[in-house]
């Protein structure tokens, strides 16, 4: 991966990242995605639930390339009696990995407050029972607002109301030695990735061998992602995600992953051992993983009824679905599988 691809990818994963987009309010972020793509000199569409579908060229033998753009996040749930908000999450949110996190509260009307998730009475000098205390959406953890109120209709004074969004602050990162820290990395990481294969194939770095669509879905962190919408002529599709890193897997945050199988069930094998094949080809370092508790883009796709061939790839990321870390070294093998793969 030379250079000016590395920087224009790194570019685009911290932009993305900073669009703020939990899934259900993901028009920003699509907007940003058709605009880029529309810069150079592609035509993509929009769907009408949000993602986003660009054809890369014209040829036989379709292949569609899915990365997600919705991410974790809340909605207000109710406006409690101390004005403070009650939250319901978005996606797997785990109110236990959020304590102490800042947030941004969006109204209906486009209105954005500060905020900090915080369990109740969360003084130590005052609560002695604070580190026993059980976290949860439900119950103790909720959403203090950076502004002076003190009851329920403060609250409601500034038009907050139920059903508003709220987004965590993401803390993106990179740090000298390469690592990649933010939330979301599932899977604006490998959204970058795309835009960088994209931008490689228009700039004329990468001559592609088969026809190719690149996919941003937007509800995949809520289950029907791909659920419908695909271009009627694709035969092989891969979810191009996050690959997991934890005890029992092969991956590290350096690497991308090729999932042989996860919750759903195994992955196409010849789709499989073509995406070995392709990072061996381009020496990209790679790991085999089958991830425990996980579902695909393409796993909805295949349960929707699409006849199509399926794989899943990422770079590693540990520290899924809360403050993540991964690094650069994991998207640039990830763009070398791909490379290998379309050539």
């Amino acid at each position: 991966m030379d250079a000016s691809l590395k920087e224009y990818m790194l570019m685009q994963l911290k932009n993305l990242i900073n669009i703020d987009s939990p899934t259900g309010y993901t028009k920003f972020v699509s907007e940003y995605l058709v605009k880029e793509l529309e810069d150079m000199g592609y035509c993509p569409y929009t769907l009408n639930k949000g993602g986003v579908i660009c054809r890369l060229n014209e040829g036989e033998n379709a292949l569609a390339l899915a990365a997600h753009v919705d991410t974790l996040g809340a909605m207000v749930k109710t406006i409690k009696s101390n004005g403070a908000l009650q939250l319901a999450p978005l996606g797997g949110l785990n109110a236990s990995n959020v304590e102490t996190e800042t947030a941004r509260v969006i109204t209906r009307d486009g209105k954005v407050f500060d905020a900090t998730f915080q369990v109740e009475n969360a003084s130590s000098h005052v609560n002695k029972e604070l580190s026993t205390t059980l976290r949860s959406f439900d119950g103790s953890l909720e959403l203090l607002l950076d502004e002076e109120v003190h009851s329920k209709t403060d609250t409601e004074k500034l038009g907050i109301q139920t059903g508003d969004i709220v987004a965590v602050n993401p803390r993106f990162t990179i740090t000298d030695s390469g690592f990649i820290k933010s939330r979301f990395l599932d899977d604006k990481a490998s959204a970058a990735v795309l835009l960088a294969l994209a931008k490689a194939v228009k700039d004329g770095k990468l001559a592609l061998s088969r026809k190719v669509y690149i996919i941003f879905t937007v509800y995949e962190e809520v289950g029907h992602g791909a659920a419908g919408g695909l271009p009627q002529d694709i035969k092989d599709m891969i979810s191009v995600d996050m690959g997991c890193v934890g005890t029992g897997l092969n991956c590290t945050e350096t690497q991308v992953s090729i999932c042989t199988k996860d919750s759903s069930g195994p992955y196409n094998y010849e789709l499989v051992s073509e995406l070995i094949e392709a990072a061996k080809s381009q020496q990209a370092d790679y790991a085999l993983d089958i991830y425990p508790y996980y579902g695909s883009d393409v796993d909805v796709s295949l349960k929707a009824g699409y006849d199509i061939r399926h794989g899943l790839i990422g770079p590693g990321v540990y520290a899924s679905h809360g403050y993540e870390r991964s690094h650069v070294k994991g998207l640039e093998n990830t763009f070398k599988l791909l490379y290998g793969y379309l050539k």
